[in-house]
């Protein structure tokens, strides 16, 4: 997903093996693992020329968000335990990225 996010546009899979510049990896296992994004939703694949070329659903940003999400809603249905996870949260950032969180939340 790295090598998809960093791109200016679409990649085919001989691109992205390219990219990724691991002679150890097949070019197949490649594929198997864009099929296999794809599937989940993550990559849309364009069939319209020789070459498949893939492209990310969403941009970095949005995918973590939802992980995010995901994460918070696994805490729990109570907002006690919600809150929880949050604060354990808070507590972990680094200075920059709490200044960066209120200053999110000041312009909502």
């Amino acid at each position: 997903m790295q090598t998809l996010w960093a791109a200016d546009g679409a990649l085919t899979g001989r691109d992205v093996a390219a990219a990724l510049s691991r002679p150890d990896l097949a070019y197949t296992t490649v594929l198997t693992v864009l099929t296999r994004l794809e599937n989940k939703g993550l990559v849309r694949r364009d069939s319209s020329a020789r070459a498949h070329s893939y492209s990310p659903v969403a941009s970095r940003e949005d995918h973590v968000t939802v992980l995010m999400q995901q994460a918070l809603g696994q805490a729990g249905s109570t907002n006690t335990a919600r809150q929880a996870a949050l604060q354990h949260f808070a507590r972990s950032m680094t200075a920059e990225e709490a200044a960066a969180l209120r200053q999110a939340l000041d312009e909502d």
